[in-house]
């Protein structure tokens, strides 16, 4: 199924949602009055465009969230941005993605983390090469961190989309764009930053990833931990390793609305699919991401940034 199909599936189904409630509003209301026109009908059809017109716009806009954490850790004050799923070429291209890394460096943050779902299995290599040179040409003071999420890699053969893993990784550390599989790295003395291998690693392909436990063995308690996690989840083991403060994307704030709020109520999937949350002594930040992938509508949530204050003595 093309792109084209898939947006016409999620539109009708909408419509025929919609249409199957606001009839037996109607059927509740009205009982066995009869009208000379079919208002359901009219009524479905107008509240339907709408409803998409509006998730479409959210998909489409990008929005800064801010967040403010305080810490005891003498670390001064920290200003990261973070960003996540990105997926270029659903809702934006080369170009597209240059524009909202402007509005991300108007900010002047610190450090800009990218927490994976960067590209996808169709993103172009032109689109990949274009958007490698626009991270690495970021004006902030501690660089750019990146880390892979379940779809940076591809799940199709390397000839399919004409790139594979290498690739990405060469063009991001040819633009000074830092990948981390599995690694930690201090900065400036103050912070560390932790970057996981997604989790698909584990379930998906059957390589496994480093635990928390060995991620962090070798930490200075003195310093701000700041852990990039594509997707959210192992927050026990997050929480219980003593980290300061783990940031995911992967969710896309649960996208089309009653997603998020569905899985938040049975607890099933990700220990958490937007916005914030502390879990003994360490903070956690989920961002729905400033595109989304595949579907290019959002009515749960906004396409967003992220800025984080972080506080400290």
């Amino acid at each position: 199924m093309n792109k084209l199909r898939k947006q016409r599936s999620i539109c009708l189904l909408h419509l025929i949602i919609f249409w199957f409630v606001i009839e037996l509003i109607f059927n509740l209301i009205t009982k066995k009055k009869s009208f000379k026109r079919y208002y359901a009908g009219i009524i479905t059809m107008v509240f339907t465009f709408v409803y998409l017109c509006v998730g479409w716009y959210q998909a489409h806009h990008i929005w800064q969230k801010d967040y403010t954490i305080k810490t005891d850790k003498k670390v001064s004050n920290i200003k990261v941005a973070l960003l996540s799923d990105s997926y270029v070429g659903t809702t934006f291209h080369g170009e597209g993605f240059a524009e909202r890394m402007k509005e991300i460096e108007k900010q002047n943050s610190d450090v800009i983390l990218v927490a994976g779902d960067f590209v996808d299995e169709d993103t172009t290599k032109e689109d990949m090469i274009s958007c490698c040179k626009t991270l690495g040409s970021a004006k902030t003071k501690y660089g750019v961190y990146y880390v892979f999420g379940n779809h940076d890699k591809g799940y199709y053969p390397d000839s399919y989309r004409g790139y594979g893993e290498a690739d990405l990784v060469k063009k991001l550390k040819d633009n000074n764009v830092k990948v981390l599989q599995d690694e930690n790295v201090l900065i400036d003395n103050r912070f560390c930053i932790i970057g996981r291998q997604d989790r698909s690693e584990e379930v998906e392909k059957n390589k496994g990833r480093a635990t928390m436990s060995e991620l962090t063995s070798s930490l200075d308690d003195s310093k701000f931990s700041i852990v990039m996690n594509n997707q959210p989840y192992d927050y026990a083991n997050q929480a219980k390793s003593g980290v300061d403060l783990v940031v995911s994307g992967h969710t896309h704030g649960g996208q089309l609305f009653p997603l998020m709020n569905i899985e938040n109520l049975t607890g099933l999937g990700d220990d958490r699919v937007y916005g914030y949350e502390k879990r003994d002594n360490t903070n956690f930040i989920v961002t729905s991401g400033i595109s989304d992938w595949e579907i290019k509508f959002k009515t749960g949530c906004k396409s967003e940034y992220v800025i984080v204050n972080i506080q400290g003595k």
